[in-house]
């Protein structure tokens, strides 16, 4: 069973909803989720907010945040994913937000560093990666972390 088929079936098991906010991964989560057969009765939407602009007017994330800590931090992955909760209306959102690269990279924030974020009914993790490999290959790593990451949060709040 692949792990959004697992995913797929925790939220059904435990009647719960799911969005996504995706920034780097473009879509992939959602696209991945979709790919489940049965995934309407928990899949409600998903986002993919690009720009900073984006990711506060949709998704709530404060300019403070992306001013002081920047769209690549822990602090943007944790607003994104409670504010896609809360647009949604969903128990459960999961973002992701990174550097795929080739370039943008810096020493402090290298291509590859990604971080994720899990809101379950307002319980949020969040967890901080640093993929290697081609812009494609760092997205589709993001996307399997993330979904590996939502269904932690869920057997965690079983």
């Amino acid at each position: 069973m692949s792990v959004e088929e697992e995913v797929v079936a925790l939220l059904e098991e435990r009647g719960l909803t799911i969005a996504t906010a995706e920034s780097c991964t473009g879509g992939m989560v959602s696209a991945r989720l979709v790919g489940v057969p049965g995934v309407s009765e928990v899949f409600m939407e998903g986002l993919v907010t690009y720009s900073n602009e984006a990711k506060v007017r949709l998704l709530g994330v404060r300019e403070e945040t992306l001013e002081t800590f920047g769209a690549v931090s822990r602090e943007t992955a944790v607003q994104m994913a409670e504010g896609g909760c809360r647009r949604a209306g969903t128990d459960v959102c999961v973002s992701t937000t990174g550097l795929a690269g080739p370039g943008g990279g810096t020493e402090k924030k290298p291509v590859g560093l990604v971080y994720m974020a899990c809101c379950v009914q307002g319980h949020t993790a969040a967890e901080r990666h640093i993929f290697s490999g081609d812009r494609q290959r760092i997205r589709e790593q993001s996307a399997e972390a993330a979904l590996a990451l939502v269904r932690a949060c869920l057997t965690e709040r079983a």
